[in-house]
């Protein structure tokens, strides 16, 4: 196939940027499985696995810009990972990679990032986020820290992270847009992302997660398992799917997440790899992208969840 691929994003993407950082594993994975992939981005994109269409900024943020233009004549179908404001010409599908608020109905050919995610916006269609695991450095043998990773928001739990690893008494790293606290058991490095990210992921004995709000996936979940990082979180959107106990442990409060520290350490990290390999790969977020484009061609509709469940 002949996939074009849109964002109004720059890439690739430095620091935090989880969007970008999919749209780029995409493209990489189509490439992989033979398929001819276009980047419609941004001038100063570079994406290896893609050929780029280069768009002026200004434009992309215009109210009412219509991206069909720039849409190749050969290309058998668009993917969006932008909201588009004009309905594009050609056959095309949207993945929603956040939260749509209540009243914000989604279009028939929107793709979700998770079964929970599709069941709370009305629904069905969903593909998980991968990763390409050659980006990660599995290690077994870990460092004395915890680690939280993401944005400083309230809504990603990270005063759960701090606070419980405090009571579970454990050093946590903290790698975020800004310097939360001074307490001698926190490190702050801020802002992250390449290798330091990697060995950070790694060296882990534990990737704290504890959302407070419903996650439509949480990459990082998948990021610290393909490093053989167990996860402890919530029972918050995706993250039931995505974490299995045999890779982590979710609980619904913060004294569950202290108390559940304590079986982290039991976890095996060969297992953590082996579940993001099997079921969060870019080649097999590729493949299921794939099969969704190939029924959407066929029917004008997107299939209606059939994506295989990690628990299944």
């Amino acid at each position: 196939m002949h996939v074009a691929l849109y964002t109004h994003s720059r890439l690739p993407v430095r620091g935090y940027g989880g969007t970008q950082r999919v749209v780029v594993w995409l493209a990489r994975g189509l490439a992989q499985l033979g398929h001819r992939v276009t980047l419609i981005a941004p001038a100063g994109s570079a994406v290896p696995e893609a050929s780029l269409i280069a768009l002026d900024p200004r434009e992309v943020t215009r109210p009412g810009f219509d991206v069909s233009p720039h849409v190749p004549a050969a290309a058998d179908l668009l993917h969006a990972h932008t909201p588009l404001t004009t309905a594009p010409q050609q056959p095309h599908v949207f993945t929603l990679h956040g939260n749509r608020r209540i009243w914000e109905p989604a279009t028939p050919n929107t793709i979700f990032l998770s079964r929970d995610h599709a069941r709370r916006h009305g629904g069905a269609a969903f593909v998980y986020n991968g990763v390409d695991p050659a980006d990660f450095v599995y290690r077994e043998e870990k460092a004395a820290y915890d680690l939280f990773l993401g944005r400083l928001h309230s809504a990603k739990g990270y005063r759960w992270a701090i606070e419980g690893a405090k009571l579970a008494d454990k050093r946590l790293v903290v790698a975020g847009g800004w310097r939360p606290s001074v307490r001698p058991s926190l490190r702050f490095v801020g802002s992250v992302d390449g290798q330091r990210k990697a060995a950070l992921l790694a060296n882990a004995q534990c990737l704290w997660m504890p959302a407070l709000w419903d996650e439509p996936f949480g990459l990082t979940l998948v990021e610290g398992m393909m490093s053989g990082t167990p996860v402890l979180g919530t029972r918050r959107g995706a993250l039931p799917e995505v974490v299995s106990p045999e890779t982590g442990a979710l609980g619904d409060t913060l004294e569950d997440l202290v108390r559940l520290r304590a079986t982290i350490d039991r976890l095996d990290p060969a297992a953590c790899r082996a579940r993001a390999e099997r079921w969060f790969s870019h080649l097999r977020m590729a493949q299921e992208y794939v099969r969704v484009y190939r029924h959407y061609l066929e029917t004008s509709s997107v299939p209606q969840g059939r994506v295989i469940q990690p628990h299944g």
